[in-house]
This record gives structure tokens, sequence and C-alpha cells, in this order.
């Protein structure tokens, strides 16, 4: 009768605790700033992976306790938090500041939201957070369909490809520096000096440009001065390299050592060498090889020309780089 008492008493805690942390499916709606419902909208639960997306109506259903925090995103509207609660209504708001955006489009500027080309618009202050002299360099990754090679040298051009190779010739784009075409690239520009740059990717920039388009279009608008107080900005940065690992080598004495010891685990005799190493050594009563004494010549060459030494060259010719 105890054990019964004690098992019912385990299950009825074990069922308390079940309903108290249980969680609950709450159901929503999410409508734009006209009341109408947004397709494909995000619910995520904040801080977790636990989400779902909105339905032809914009209602969704998620399973998460009353009260959790809901984090609600779609492309051109402002992101919400809301508290969860069942039959919750949130309307997004538009995020004008990227429909406004202004793009330079060629002879025009057009608002973002007014494009129909395939134009697209690099953020000139995530550039700056890089550590880059050369401008096209720092649009690696920030611009869909356009490829960047470097040929490694911090100060050398980068080769770029808006469509791919399509001639045997020159497959470069045209650049145009605040309003001047050129092949010959931006990587002489100073980075801070640039205050825009747009990339046309499509056919449509050939009706303005003509055939010299047909690799694609960037277009960079450098700063200007303004109306107003004098205003000064300084950014700066120091930034080191360094290897993680670094190779422990052997000395030119522990290398010979070893060299004796690999040539009589062989039988070869070890003193038959060109690397300039002698080795006195035997057997002792046991029959085990022992090195009494080991020297190596103070010249490698017969005409004394070119001294033995003891450089540690992956120390000389490696060192903590510092990028400022």
């Amino acid at each position: 009768m105890k054990h019964l008492k004690r098992y019912l008493l385990s299950t009825l805690l074990i069922f308390a605790g079940t309903l108290l942390y249980a969680q609950t499916e709450i159901t929503g709606t999410v409508v734009d700033e006209t009341g109408e419902g947004v397709i494909g909208a995000t619910v995520m639960e904040k801080g977790t992976n636990n989400g779902t997306v909105t339905d032809f109506d914009g209602n969704f259903k998620i399973k998460v306790q009353e009260g959790t925090m809901l984090v609600l995103s779609y492309i051109g509207y402002q992101t919400q938090e809301v508290a969860a609660k069942n039959g919750m209504t949130v309307q997004l708001e538009g995020d004008n500041q990227v429909l406004q955006e202004v793009v330079v489009t060629g002879y025009t500027t057009q608002r973002k939201a007014d494009l129909t080309g395939a134009i697209s618009t690099v953020s000139v202050d995530e550039m700056a957070k890089q550590n880059e002299n050369n401008p096209m360099k720092a649009l690696q990754g920030r611009v869909p369909g356009m490829n960047i090679t470097a040929d490694g040298n911090p100060s050398g051009a980068a080769t770029v490809r808006i469509r791919g190779v399509g001639t045997l010739n020159d497959n470069d784009p045209l650049y145009i520096i605040d309003g001047v075409p050129t092949k010959a690239g931006m990587h002489e520009l100073n980075g801070n000096d640039i205050e825009s740059i747009q990339v046309l990717k499509d056919a449509a920039s050939a009706s303005i440009y003509g055939s010299r388009a047909a690799n694609g279009v960037i277009i960079i608008t450098t700063k200007k001065g303004k109306d107003g107080k004098v205003k000064v900005n300084f950014d700066g940065s120091v930034a080191t390299s360094f290897y993680t690992n670094k190779i422990e080598t052997m000395n030119a004495s522990e290398w010979g050592r070893a060299y004796w010891q690999a040539c009589v685990n062989d039988g070869v005799n070890p003193s038959n060498n060109n690397l300039g190493y002698n080795y006195d050594w035997g057997y002792d009563a046991y029959g085990n090889p022992v090195l009494n004494k080991m020297t190596m010549n103070m010249f490698l060459d017969e005409n004394g020309t070119v001294r033995a030494g003891d450089t540690d060259w992956f120390d000389e010719i490696t060192r903590t780089g510092v990028v400022q």
C-alpha cells in the first residue's frame, strides 16, 4: 500500500509538470497597412529555431507558451516583436527607408521601389569595415552574380566578372566614375572617397551605354562638398596576422642525431654523407648502438665557400604582420 501511494504521487507530479510546461498552439494573422494578409511572412519564437510562415491569407499557427515573444519579419517591412496571444493580429509597417533609397541608373536616378532592372546597390558603410585598400576587393560576396578574384598582391588589381566569360577578348565591365566611362577599373580610387556604388547587370544597361556595357556596368559616385559646417571624419584601425600553429623544427644538432639513428636503423654507415656530419659511434656490451660524439665540418664544400649554419629559416622568413 505504501508503494502504491508513492507511485500515485509520482504520477500526479509528472502530470502536473506536463500541464505547467505544455506548449499551446497559438493562432494569428499578419496583415499589411491596408489590412490585407501578408503571404510568406516569417514568425519565429525569439531566441530559438521554432518558427513558421503565414499562409495565403496571412494566417499562422505556432506552438509556444502564451506570452512568449514572437519575431515577425517580411521583406520590405519593419521587423516587429510581439507577445504571443491566441487569435492575435499583427500589422506590419513598410520599411520606407529601403523603398525610398535612390539608385543611379545612368542618366537619371530612381527610387529603389520603382526599379524593374537587375541593379544591385552596395552599402559603402559595410565596405568601410574591411581592411582593404582596393574597393573592388571589398565587394567580394556583396553583389549576387558578380565574381571577383585577386592576384594576391595587396596593391594589385582585381578581376571582375558580372556576366561570366562572354568573349575571348576583354570581359571586364564598364566603369562609370562620376559620369566618365572608363575600362581601367577602380582599384586606384580611395574607398573613403566613394559615395555610392551601383552594379547594372541586365541588358537594359546596353540601351544607355551601348556595346561597351555587354559585360555589365559599375557606376561609382564620389563624395562632393556640401553646404553647412565643416565636418572632419577620422577612421583608423590596426590588425595583426600571425601563425596560429608555428612549426617546431629541429636545429642542426638534433637533425644530425635523428639522421644518425635513421642510418643505424637501416644498416647504413651514417658517416657516408655529403652533409658534413661526422659520427663517432659504436655498440655497447648489449649490442645497442651508442653515439659517442658528433661533429660537423665548418664548410660544406671542398673549396671552403659554403659555410655550415644552424639557422631557423622558418623563424627568419616569418614575422607578425601589422595592417593599419
